[in-house]
C-alpha cells in the first residue's frame, strides 16, 4: 500500500485533471441541456406568433366577407334594383303589355300543405293499429295465429 500511496502523492496532477475533467463534462451537459431547451422553447414561440398572426388574418378575411355580404344584400335590394332599372329605362309593364303563354305539358307546382290530412269525416287520419299495438296484444295474437 505505501506504494500505492506513494505513486498517487507522487501525480497530483492528476487528481486536478480529474476534477477539471468532470468539472468540463457537467458544464457542456448542462450547456447542452441549455441549448435544447432554448431551442425548443424560440420554435413554440414562432410558431406561435404566427398561429396569432394567421387567427389576425382570419378574423380580418371574415369582417370583409361580411362587408362584402352587406354590400352584395344592398345591390340586391328591391329599391336598388328598382333604381338602377329605371337608369337603363326600364319601366313597369302594364296589363294590357302583359301576355300569357300556354305550355301543352307544363304542369305547374301544386302548394305545399302543412296541415294535418283528414279523412272523408273531416277528422285526422288514425294510425294503423299496427303501430299502436302493445307488446302484449302483439304477443297474444301471435299465439292466437300459431307463429
Amino acid at each position: 500500500m505505501s506504494l500505492f500511496k506513494r505513486t498517487y502523492q507522487q501525480a497530483p496532477w492528476r487528481t486536478r485533471r480529474q476534477t477539471v475533467g468532470a468539472f468540463l463534462v457537467g458544464l457542456v451537459c448542462a450547456s447542452m441541456v441549455g441549448a435544447l431547451y432554448l431551442s425548443v422553447t424560440s420554435q413554440a414561440a414562432i410558431l406561435g406568433r404566427e398561429i396569432q398572426t394567421l387567427e389576425y388574418r382570419i378574423g380580418v378575411n371574415k369582417q370583409t366577407n361580411a362587408n362584402l355580404n352587406t354590400q352584395l344584400a344592398e345591390l340586391l335590394s328591391s329599391d336598388a334594383v328598382t333604381e338602377r332599372s329605371r337608369e337603363m329605362g326600364f319601366r313597369t309593364a302594364t296589363a294590357s303589355e302583359t301576355h300569357y303563354m300556354v305550355v301543352s305539358g307544363y304542369t305547374a307546382r301544386q302548394p305545399v300543405s302543412l296541415a294535418s290530412s283528414t279523412n272523408s269525416y273531416g277528422e285526422a287520419s288514425t294510425i294503423p293499429s299496427v303501430y299502436s299495438e302493445s307488446l302484449f296484444d302483439w304477443f297474444s295474437n301471435r299465439l292466437r295465429s300459431g307463429r
